[in-house]
């Protein structure tokens, strides 16, 4: 299967899925939605793959959440409507807080264990694939933050599932600051969010080494 929006490789054993529009700092397009969807219905069902590592392309970002250009209905001349791309009031039904949402892996369904390399970046939805990875390891130039409240949108489901990686007063911090709270890896590696800190060009390679390791 050819991909527009993401790369995929295996190498043995592992799968790697790599968000592919460092252009706009590997935002969310529908297109990318729609293609994570099957990409990771494949990672699951075949059966020669044992791990998956999920990354973006470039060095700048892992993901910066949904591209506000493109997402339909959810943004007028820039600014949030309160309705999400399907014509429901945000955050007011199941579906739109449970998995995969985003770019967010199916993970409550899948037995693959998927490794993140956090490779610059991430914020907003960006967030969900540190969360939501069983190993997530970072760039030592990445950074984390949410920036929700500083485009007029709630913070809801990705802080969420970081008060349950971080103190829970460190969540609310970012939540409520947005764009002005930004964590370096090395905060972030304190407080546990991550595992490891590697430098920016070997981050890929520590990625594939841990996957054979896990494999």
């Amino acid at each position: 299967m050819s991909w527009n929006t993401i790369l995929y490789e295996k190498r043995g054993h592992t799968a790697c899925v790599t968000l592919n529009r460092p252009d706009v700092l590997n935002s969310i397009s529908i297109e990318m939605m729609r293609e994570l969807r099957k990409v990771w219905v494949e990672v699951e069902e075949d059966q020669d793959i044992w791990t998956a590592i999920v990354t973006g392309a470039g060095e700048k970002a892992l993901c910066t959440g949904a591209d506000v250009n493109v997402i339909e209905g959810t943004y007028i001349d820039g600014h949030a409507t309160g309705v999400d791309m399907w014509g429901e009031g945000m955050l007011t039904s199941y579906r739109q807080w449970e998995v995969p949402q985003e770019a967010t892996p199916p993970f409550l369904n899948m037995s693959k264990p998927i490794i993140c390399a956090v490779n610059g970046a991430a914020c907003g939805a960006g967030l969900d694939l540190v969360t939501t990875s069983d190993i997530a390891i970072a760039a030592d130039h990445a950074t984390f933050f949410d920036p929700h409240v500083s485009i007029g949108v709630v913070s809801a489901r990705e802080m969420v599932r970081m008060a349950r990686a971080l103190p829970f007063n460190v969540a609310m911090r970012m939540a409520l600051i947005g764009k002005h709270e930004r964590m370096s890896a090395g905060r972030a590696y304190e407080l546990g969010l991550i595992t490891e800190i590697v430098p920016r060009d070997k981050l890929m390679e520590r990625a594939w080494e841990l996957a054979e390791i896990v494999n």
